[in-house]
């Protein structure tokens, strides 16, 4: 993976983000593309030595397509600046197509490499089933919370959205209330490109998942 040239291509495309630019410059996309869908090909392997649901994935499933939903967008730009995946077991990227906890990563344009793992503000059906689970199982929820490995690399559970109140049916004095709380269930963290090489990014992206798994894992439990 050429980690510069992504680079140059993404800001290039900030830049210039139209139809004209984008057909001229496509030769240089499909080889990024196919670049990235190698690396996608080595992280989907990697993850699954340590969660073997992982192996099924169809690497060009978990790629997100570089056009944009401009439908319901006040911003017309065409295409996206990031090149990104979401690897899980059902292919399925979107929370609301039931994909469950996904591995996601992007590359931007300023050479940062965004990862994260869980689930992210889910159907709220869904978003029931994983606090009523939470509430069934403290302890090993905050096993989960309490993992060494995922505390030094993510810090801990995000709580984008958090709710100011217990959501209705969960009492104030529950066991982990606080994280009762949230709308998202996912964990991530960001670093610079600017110094690595694609074998230290394949690297950082395969202990951070490695050390999530067991938030994945959890997840899992809640059905």
């Amino acid at each position: 993976m050429h980690i510069r040239d992504l680079q140059r291509f993404l800001f290039e495309l900030s830049e210039n983000n139209n139809r004209a630019w984008f057909v001229m410059n496509k030769p240089r996309y499909d080889i990024l593309r196919a670049e990235f869908l190698e690396l996608v090909t080595k992280l989907i392997v990697q993850i699954g030595k340590t969660d073997p649901s992982i192996i099924g994935c169809e690497p060009k499933k978990a790629l997100f397509r570089i056009n944009r939903d401009m439908r319901f967008s006040a911003d017309k730009s065409p295409y996206k600046t990031t090149f990104s995946a979401s690897i899980l077991p059902s292919g399925r990227k979107k929370p609301s197509e039931g994909g469950g906890p996904a591995y996601y990563f992007q590359i931007d344009a300023t050479g940062r490499l965004f990862f994260a793992v869980g689930e992210y503000m889910p159907p709220s059906d869904r978003l029931r089933v994983i606090r009523n689970q939470i509430v069934a199982d403290p302890n090993g929820f905050g096993k989960v919370l309490k993992n060494k490995a995922l505390k030094q690399i993510f810090g801990g559970l995000q709580n984008e959205g958090k709710l100011m109140r217990p959501p209705k049916g969960f009492d104030a004095d529950l066991p982990h209330i606080e994280e009762i709380k949230n709308k998202n269930f996912m964990v991530w963290t960001d670093c610079t490109l600017d110094k690595a090489n694609p074998e230290e990014m394949e690297a950082t992206l395969v202990k951070g998942f490695k050390a999530a798994y067991p938030l994945v894992s959890w997840l899992r439990t809640a059905a």
